[in-house]
């Protein structure tokens, strides 16, 4: 039992670490190809910082472990949006600017309400997995587009300074890429051994694992990256990285978990934590983009309510956990 906690602590340490260097490998690569800074913060930013949960979901199918790798992709972004959306705006209001952002929250609502459906018949089939795929590449496509004509998007402008701050040459670049990846892999076996061993010790179901222990450890680079762009005033990054995240988590991390190894659904991944995940994706809509004229704004009061409702999801998992 103590290895399995040493194996998760270790796990999530590198994790985080690797996810941070493979996402400033790959975007100082994206630059030297030609990539837009726009696009790099859309595409490699945004769904960069979500490979952790990525790799760890298909390791977790593949060992056939579902709950584990459903409950960590909706977990995470229960946790993005209640914890570091929540977290970051009590620290520093957040103020949207971004075109590119007020039309990406629609679309990942839109979303979250296919992955409901999805979950009706209690299954994720590998007929679901490619839908959520090709949903996934479509956005992909679009995000493309909006990155190759829209240069003068705020996020470019707050990618470009990012990238200045963190130079680096096209090896020393390709070195993290390469290095980052290989230790997300290992990372995330290490992860998922260490978690399964701890719910099977604990009797605690591999899905409550995944939505709290494994979830908020995914989390961890979208909470770093959140609050460095926070402390730079580079507000429309970081809720940016949390939206693509929401997109990639959704669709990609749950359709090649699906697709893998069709998903057994518990009752309750639809009634409950599908129910906590669309209010808070509901909740993130109306303050990003504004209503009667406001422009798009989380305040402190809006971010404590997003962490209250995360504090109180959790503890009622908690609790299940101990009872």
């Amino acid at each position: 039992m103590l290895l399995a906690w040493l194996a998760v602590i270790a796990g999530l340490a590198l994790l985080v670490w690797s996810a941070d260097r493979f996402v400033d490998g790959a975007s100082a690569t994206a630059r030297y190809a030609g990539m837009s800074p726009l696009l790099i913060g859309m595409v490699i930013v945004g769904f960069g910082t979500s490979a952790p949960e990525l790799v760890v979901s298909a390791i977790a199918a593949l060992d056939g472990n579902p709950g584990l790798a459903l409950g960590n992709a909706y977990g995470s972004n229960i946790t993005n949006i209640g914890l570091v959306v929540g977290l970051v705006a009590v620290l520093s209001p957040i103020q949207v600017h971004s075109r590119i952002i007020t039309k990406e929250l629609p679309i990942l609502l839109a979303i979250t309400v296919l992955s409901g459906w999805f979950l009706l018949d209690n299954q994720l089939t590998r007929v679901d997995a490619t839908v959520l795929l090709i949903v996934f590449f479509v956005i992909m496509g679009w995000s493309i587009y909006q990155g190759s004509k829209g240069g003068d998007d705020i996020i470019g402008v707050e990618v470009t300074a990012e990238l200045d701050s963190h130079p680096m040459s096209l090896k020393v670049a390709l070195t993290w890429l390469v290095v980052g990846l290989i230790l997300l892999v290992i990372s995330s076996r290490l992860l998922v051994w260490g978690a399964v061993i701890i719910a099977q010790s604990l009797g605690v179901s591999d899905l409550i694992i995944g939505l709290t222990v494994v979830a908020i450890g995914t989390s961890l680079p979208e909470l770093a990256s959140s609050l460095a762009a926070i402390r730079k005033n580079e507000h429309d990054l970081a809720l940016g990285n949390v939206i693509g995240s929401g997109l990639f988590n959704t669709l990609a991390v749950v359709g090649i978990a699906a697709g893998i190894s069709p998903l057994a659904t518990d009752p309750e991944v639809l009634t409950r934590d599908w129910i906590v995940m669309t209010g808070l994706t509901i909740a993130l809509l109306v303050m990003g983009i504004g209503l009667k004229g406001r422009q798009g704004r989380i305040n402190r009061i809006e971010g404590s309510l997003l962490l209250i409702v995360y504090a109180l999801y959790t503890g009622y998992l908690v609790q299940l956990a101990l009872t």
